[in-house]
């Protein structure tokens, strides 16, 4: 029997400090988000970042928690809601960090009977610290909890024209009631060194002017091309002249070499461009979460009126949009139909 696993990032269980730090711990210490030898990682995270981090981030998450709970996970559990009354096998949710695991997931798919699981990670983009770790966990469960499952994996659809057409008609639903002077792509950050660790070519990765326009089997995994590509294609599907939006990076650790350019440093610049009117999109994410409600929405609005700009709006992420539910379903239903 088939069924589904979607998998999102995660989330504490509530916004304090208590419960803050054990989910930033385990998120922090996965070796693929913090790639380096565990004791120097060990010594980072718990020797440092967890000594004031939890306090700092659980006033974030205080500040865009919902009645219902953290709004990513209400959010990633009315799409599965919806996903599921569209299609005729189970579809379980599952995170990768916090309560809601991936073993419960999976779990809950073997105990209705599945043995073939479309793996589908909620990620447009490839990348070290998202879509791998959650494809290595998954495995190392299923061979040891339940080795007669069949996982087939859902690649990066950052370039899948359903995705682009979903993606690019949220986006007009909200530009159509603003009159922007510059809508801003703003995609998470990694460190450049995830960039050439993923080049399956080893030598293509270069991070300059060309290698993310020049065709290379390194695209597949490359989460820097993939970012610029889905831009590329909903600025061509909407039609927004050149000049009128730019991309950028946010949501970066000090101390290492993120891709750039940063999308705190580039808003409060805007202003002074004559730039008032900005819009803000965040296409790295399909569920609204804290480094959209709170990072872009508060912060990064905040800071682009301090500096001079008069009107900001976030967009939201496609969530439980009914185009965006239908395009996963499809995808489900074709998947589910060949044998």
């Amino acid at each position: 029997m088939k069924g589904v696993l979607l998998v999102n990032l995660g989330s504490p269980e509530s916004p304090t400090p208590k419960d803050v730090k054990p989910y930033l711990d385990e998120f922090l210490m996965d070796r693929f988000v913090i790639d380096v030898p565990f004791l120097l990682r060990a010594l980072l995270v718990r020797g440092v970042i967890l000594q004031t981090r939890p306090k700092k981030s659980a006033a974030a998450y205080a500040r865009i928690w919902w009645d219902e709970g953290s709004p990513l996970v209400v959010i990633s559990q009315r799409m599965t809601k919806k996903v599921q009354a569209k299609v005729d096998i189970p579809v379980a949710l599952a995170m990768r960090y916090g309560s809601m695991s991936i073993m419960k997931g999976l779990q809950e798919l073997k105990d209705k009977g599945v043995n073939e699981v479309m793996l589908f990670p909620l990620y447009p983009q490839h990348a070290m610290a998202s879509t791998t770790t959650i494809l290595v966990l998954a495995e190392e469960l299923r061979q040891e909890h339940f080795p007669e499952m069949k996982f087939t994996i859902v690649p990066a659809f950052y370039n899948k024209p359903d995705y682009i057409k979903a993606l690019s008609n949220s986006i007009k639903k909200q530009l159509d009631n603003f009159e922007y002077d510059h809508l801003l792509f703003s995609y998470h950050g990694i460190p450049k060194r995830h960039i050439r660790k993923t080049d399956v070519t080893k030598s293509h990765c270069k991070i300059d002017g060309s290698c993310c326009v020049t065709p290379s089997p390194a695209h597949e995994f490359c989460y820097r091309h993939q970012c610029f590509e889905t831009t590329r294609q909903v600025v061509a599907y909407l039609g927004i002249p050149e000049g009128k939006y730019s991309q950028t990076f946010q949501s970066r650790l000090a101390g290492d070499k993120w891709l750039t350019p940063y999308t705190d440093v580039e808003i409060n610049k805007m202003p002074e461009k004559g730039i008032k009117k900005l819009a803000v999109v965040t296409p790295a994410f399909v569920s609204d979460c804290l480094e959209t409600l709170e990072e872009i929405a508060m912060e990064a609005s905040h800071e682009f009126k301090v500096h001079g700009g008069e009107e900001f709006l976030a967009i939201p992420c496609m969530n439980d949009d009914d185009e965006w539910c239908e395009t996963v379903s499809q995808w489900i239903k074709d998947w589910a139909s060949k044998n």
